[in-house]
């Protein structure tokens, strides 16, 4: 909980600040892999759908704030984003691939991810996440979404 991140915009917070109000639901990428492109539109698409649930949605990108500007393009304005050069959330959440689709819970517990892409994991998390906001899930998966493919190392 005590884990920092920052926001693209705004002042950095502990994880149990941004976690006072609501549970988190993140896509953690890696801007210098394909597979993290190959994600993002699918991954854009998803979080929309929880946009007005209880539930931040985020993109957590391992690079800084120019390189996540770049990497994001007008999601960058659209979504709230952590910058997090230093994997210090990506080794805090436990992961070994990305990109990921996380759900962290309002006591900082993570009772559910995906790693890499299988759309019937992220269907998992995704449907974790509607269950406890009471909120419609998205499709997964849909037309135009990539198949299935492994994620690259989390902790390079």
């Amino acid at each position: 909980m005590d884990l920092t991140l920052t926001p693209l915009k705004g002042d950095a917070k502990t994880l149990h600040q941004w976690l006072t109000t609501f549970h988190l639901a993140s896509v953690v990428l890696d801007p210098f892999t394909n597979e993290s492109a190959w994600i993002l539109k699918t991954a854009a698409r998803i979080l929309r759908q929880f946009s007005g649930a209880a539930v931040r949605i985020n993109f957590i990108v391992t690079c800084d704030a120019s390189d996540a500007r770049a990497f994001l393009g007008p999601f960058a304005d659209e979504f709230l984003v952590f910058c997090d050069p230093d994997r210090v959330a990506v080794k805090a959440l436990a992961l070994s691939e990305l990109p990921a689709f996380v759900l962290i819970k309002s006591d900082g517990s993570v009772p559910i991810a995906a790693q890499g892409w299988t759309s019937a994991e992220w269907k998992e998390v995704a449907a974790a996440v509607a269950a406890l906001t009471s909120w419609s899930r998205p499709t997964i998966p849909a037309p135009g979404d990539p198949g299935s493919f492994r994620g690259t190392p989390a902790l390079v």
